[in-house]
């Protein structure tokens, strides 16, 4: 495709987009994909928000703090100032935000778009090893960072591009004093569709981290696409959830969406499950954002918490087992809309909802976006089988001068790494990440498949399920449990779980080797790292 001319006074971005030879290919199937040039996503969400009569709805809501649209462009427009007038940011400069969910820092986010810069919004729970070759890959300057959090970047000041950090927040209130004045009013900096906007760092866990580059366009196609036709909401609607905007799972569900249908945003005082729980009660949430564990965690407690609000719920992140679904249907009387996106792809590209819903399954292709399997060779399989997963659509893998494009990206699918089986009626049911296939003895077994097994036994809490090297079958399958309160680690139990997956599934896929722990270990997102059980 034909770039339209950028806006950017900063050309960083654009020079370090892939070869477009590398590029995916792109579809425009929807007609609300087809949008006039120059176009700024910050002022597309907000500023005709303000033009629709939805001034003094409730925007955000966190605390006892209450947030309408106006208050939100207003705060917005003053941050702009600061950017522009103090800062001296301009349109292609990277703005690395650091900080919890928040009402300022959702204001932030809303600002950089709108002044044409790019926002590379990170965990707060990254430290400064984790931080150094973020700021050093997208080359930035500029840190705006939760007055609690600064310490891990200041290391950084001098020895890599970082010259300046801002803080909020705290007794300083630096980022507030430089507000306090500014006028409530500013026109949102020209931008072409095609500019980047933000880059978005993967949650991988080993190796140098990859850099996705999305464009304006990208963020109004996570809209049209996922938010338009799998997730039902309106001006009454009010969003919740755990995932930090720094992912772009909490991106969209957490503020781009809910700007998008005009809605309410309440945000839990923390990221944990019970925080969460308590944000649905208190709020009356009618649609939540979070992961499978988070969801399992609920279900536990549902008879502590108030969920009657609940309409929609949004699950993504991990793979969704039916015993989550089933027992969160049944404590809720609500399905779970599991979806699989990715950072590469911005949001969601399978899913289903409401009574398209199958427990277990994935979904179908949303609208807008194509999927196919593709065998060991790299043929297509035609009809119901099993593959490794290509997506197309309107959003796609453009990593920031990075070598991987190419094994992300194949003859123009985006091959997202995963495992899948589809069904006669077009349905896609997960099996495994590509590398966490079992080939034990000739056969493969797919690890997440035996810790759903595994996990409807009561005296198993989590699992992990990973490869074993071993000299006679090549790898044998190791499940690594942390056993239920009350239940025994040992000897008798690795058998009885052995006995259990047997009858559950085909005996030859049955854990030869059991391990007990105390915890599993995960990543800052929830994402169990499999990686860090197997053998170095």
């Amino acid at each position: 495709m034909v770039l339209r001319p950028s806006q950017h006074r900063d050309t960083f971005a654009r020079e370090n987009l892939p070869p477009e030879d590398q590029w995916p290919v792109f579809e425009f199937s929807l007609p609300g994909l087809h949008i006039p040039d120059p176009f700024n996503c910050g002022a597309w969400l907000l500023d005709q928000a303000l033009d629709q009569n939805a001034s003094q709805k409730p925007a955000i809501l966190q605390g006892d703090t209450v947030w309408s649209y106006a208050e939100l462009a207003v705060q917005t427009n003053r941050l702009c100032h600061v950017l522009t007038d103090e800062l001296g940011v301009a349109p292609g400069h990277r703005i690395l935000l650091r900080g919890a969910n928040s009402p300022i820092m959702f204001a932030l986010w809303l600002a950089v778009m709108k002044v044409g810069a790019i926002a590379v919004s990170t965990m707060p729970m990254l430290r400064t090893r984790e931080l150094q070759p973020i700021v050093e890959k997208a080359q930035i300057g500029l840190a705006i960072c939760s007055a609690d959090l600064t310490g891990d970047l200041e290391t950084l000041l001098g020895v890599t591009p970082l010259r300046r950090i801002v803080s909020y927040g705290g007794s300083t209130g630096e980022l507030e004093r430089a507000m306090a004045g500014k006028t409530d009013r500013f026109a949102a900096i020209s931008t072409s569709q095609d500019d980047v906007c933000l880059i978005a760092f993967t949650s991988g866990t080993t190796g140098q981290p990859k850099a996705t580059m999305h464009f304006h366009r990208d963020v109004l196609a996570m809209c049209e696409t996922f938010a338009r036709h799998m997730v039902p909401a309106g001006p009454d609607a009010i969003f919740t959830g755990t995932p930090s905007i720094a992912f772009t799972f909490g991106l969209g569900g957490l503020l781009v969406f809910p700007l998008y249908f005009r809605s309410a945003i309440a945000l839990p005082r923390t990221g944990t499950p019970t925080a969460l729980a308590e944000a649905i009660e208190r709020y009356r949430a009618t649609h939540v954002f979070t992961s499978p564990t988070a969801y399992r965690a609920i279900t536990a407690w549902k008879n502590e918490f108030d969920l009657s609000s609940l309409k929609v719920c949004v699950s993504a992140g991990e793979a969704l087992s039916k015993t989550i679904s089933d027992s969160w249907h049944a404590a809720t009387g609500i399905r779970l809309t599991d979806g699989i996106g990715g950072t590469e792809m911005i949001h969601i590209f399978i899913s289903a909802a409401g009574d398209e819903i199958r427990p277990g399954a994935t979904g179908k292709p949303v609208p807008g976006y194509t999927a196919q399997l593709f065998d060991q060779n790299g043929r297509a399989v035609e009809g119901p089988g099993t593959g490794r997963l290509g997506i197309r659509g309107p959003t796609g893998c453009r990593y920031l001068s990075d070598a991987r494009q190419r094994d992300y990206v194949v003859g123009g699918w985006n091959m997202t790494g995963d495992v899948y089986r589809r069904d006669e009626d077009g349905y896609y049911w997960f099996v495994a990440r590509a590398d966490d296939m079992i080939v034990s003895g000739g056969y493969n077994i797919a690890g997440p498949e035996v810790e759903a097994a595994l996990l409807l036994h009561p005296d198993v809490e989590e699992c992990a399920v990973i490869g074993w090297p071993d000299p006679e079958r090549g790898q044998v399958v190791k499940a690594v449990v942390v056993p239920k309160q009350g239940a025994v680690p040992g000897p008798d139990l690795a058998k009885t779980l052995q006995e259990h997956v047997k009858q559950t599934l085909a005996p030859y896929k049955y854990p030869r080797a059991v391990e007990f722990c105390d915890a599993l270990p995960k990543t800052v997102t929830g994402k169990l790292q499999r990686g860090a059980l197997r053998p170095k």
